[in-house]
């Protein structure tokens, strides 16, 4: 990791990247889960909406707040 001090936007754009890879991966797995299942018991996987990126990374920068 780099030493540097990183800026507000900075943070925040990193966060916000890494509440997406969050939620892609989990969709990711839902998905994988649903397709093991049998034909006829399969659902649909809801897609990730924006408000849950934003709760996800506010998350994620409350995590980085804490000392």
């Amino acid at each position: 990791m780099n030493d540097s001090k990183k800026s507000g936007y900075e943070l925040r754009s990193e966060l916000l990247n890494m509440a997406i890879r969050i939620l892609q991966d989990g969709q990711t797995r839902q998905h994988e889960n649903e397709y093991l299942k049998p034909e006829g018991q399969r659902h649909a996987v809801d897609p990730y909406a924006t408000e849950d990126v934003l709760n996800v990374a506010d998350k994620l920068y409350e995590f980085v707040q804490k000392k």
